[in-house]
């Protein structure tokens, strides 16, 4: 069989060795040093100004939209638009913190919304901010989207959770929006078990982001906004401030785990990312010889960070076929993320303005995905080639 993910981490046997040998020595697991060096080290790595780590992706993308409603950037009732292709916790938040979700279709060549479709969707609908999902190693033509989103005074949020280090016109993807969430769950681009990232250029914003992480209070700031705080809601004193709450917050903290495997992780990625793009290249030209699939289109891409390898088929029919021939072949499969996210039972519990989405849906009906990681095996590759041929 050729799962999803073969290991955990890059380098498996090795990292598992260190971890053991770091809990037994370390002072302590909760939140600390490794977790603030580690954070330190993905904003070297991703180019931001400040980089705030959680216990998961998801609990980022909770803490983005928590901390835009603390600072007053956006009220409930704001309508926040989304990837209509994307995950379940980018748009549950929406929901959960009073905000009205509006979905914006996607093009089926990119897997994104691209410039075009945003501007569609603002032809009869007002947004106040619009969290885009780079999905699984590509994007949409974020420069473009960045600019209608300035011009317009849209607040631009990424989930970079599939697509850490892909380049677009000299900059990174999470590196357009005010914030970008990134996910460090087993089979991303880098693994430390559960986790998660929120990178953003406003020191106002990882202040807050901050107080939102860890239920509220002013322990992990620096002194001067501690002090900052504590004068302005008038605490007296260090004993008072341990347990005085700012704004609403939740438990959002990692473990110094996360961030040991955070910091040794990171220095494998270029070499995690280059063997899958090395897969991917391996791969696609099958996809063009096959007049059944759709070959996807990076081309205004600087660099695609494969985080895996999809398929999309013409026809519903031919998914089918294609489905069963790959599982035949004993490769575990996934849908295109969660697709039509309209489809799903959640959302139709608690939304009820439906969209005409007929990019997104066509991914939904025809696209779905396998794993590409660098353990795949030369033997792995001829299997996964043979599944792309005509029959």
């Amino acid at each position: 069989m050729i799962p999803l993910i073969k290991n955990a981490f890059l380098n498996e046997i090795e990292t598992k060795k260190l971890l053991a040998d770091f809990i037994i020595k370390a002072p302590r697991l909760s939140m600390s040093e490794q977790c603030f060096e580690f954070e330190k080290e993905f904003s070297e790595y991703q180019g931001a100004s400040h980089s705030i780590l959680f216990n998961s992706g998801s609990s980022a993308n909770l803490a983005m939209i928590q901390a835009l409603l603390n600072l007053g950037k956006l009220s409930k009732g704001d309508k926040v638009g989304f990837s209509a292709l994307t995950w379940s916790t980018n748009v549950m938040p929406i929901i959960q913190l009073g905000l009205i979700p509006v979905p914006i279709d996607c093009e089926p060549l990119t897997l994104n919304v691209m410039s075009s479709q945003l501007l569609q969707r603002l032809n009869d609908t007002e947004l106040k901010a619009f969290f885009i999902t780079n999905a699984l190693g590509f994007s949409g033509d974020l420069t473009k989207i960045k600019s209608i989103c300035d011009e317009k005074n849209i607040i631009l949020l990424e989930d970079n959770c599939e697509s850490l280090g892909t380049e677009i016109d000299e900059n990174k993807t999470g590196n357009f929006g005010l914030m970008s969430s990134c996910s460090f769950f087993v089979a991303h681009h880098m693994s430390t078990i559960e986790g998660g990232m929120v990178c953003t250029n406003n020191y106002e914003l990882a202040v807050m982001l901050k107080i939102v992480r860890a239920n509220g209070w002013d322990r992990n700031l620096d002194a001067e906004d501690q002090n900052m705080l504590r004068k302005k809601f008038n605490i007296k004193s260090e004993f008072d401030a341990k347990y005085t709450f700012y704004d609403l917050g939740y438990n959002l903290r990692p473990t110094e785990i996360t961030g040991f495997l955070g910091r040794n992780q990171l220095k494998l990625l270029e070499h995690n990312i280059l063997k899958r793009n090395e897969n991917h290249a391996a791969l696609e030209p099958l996809v063009k010889d096959n007049p059944d699939l759709l070959t996807l289109n990076h081309e205004h891409l600087k660099r695609m960070s494969s985080f895996s390898f999809t398929v999309v088929c013409k026809t519903k029919e031919l998914r089918q076929f294609y489905v069963s021939q790959f599982l035949g072949a004993g490769v575990e499969l996934r849908p295109v993320i969660a697709g039509n996210m309209q489809a799903q039972p959640f959302y139709k519990k608690y939304v009820k303005d439906y969209f005409d989405l007929p990019g997104t849906q066509f991914i939904h009906d025809c696209g779905f995905y396998f794993g590409n990681y660098p353990e795949l095996t030369s033997s792995d590759l001829q299997t996964l080639k043979s599944c792309l041929i005509k029959r």
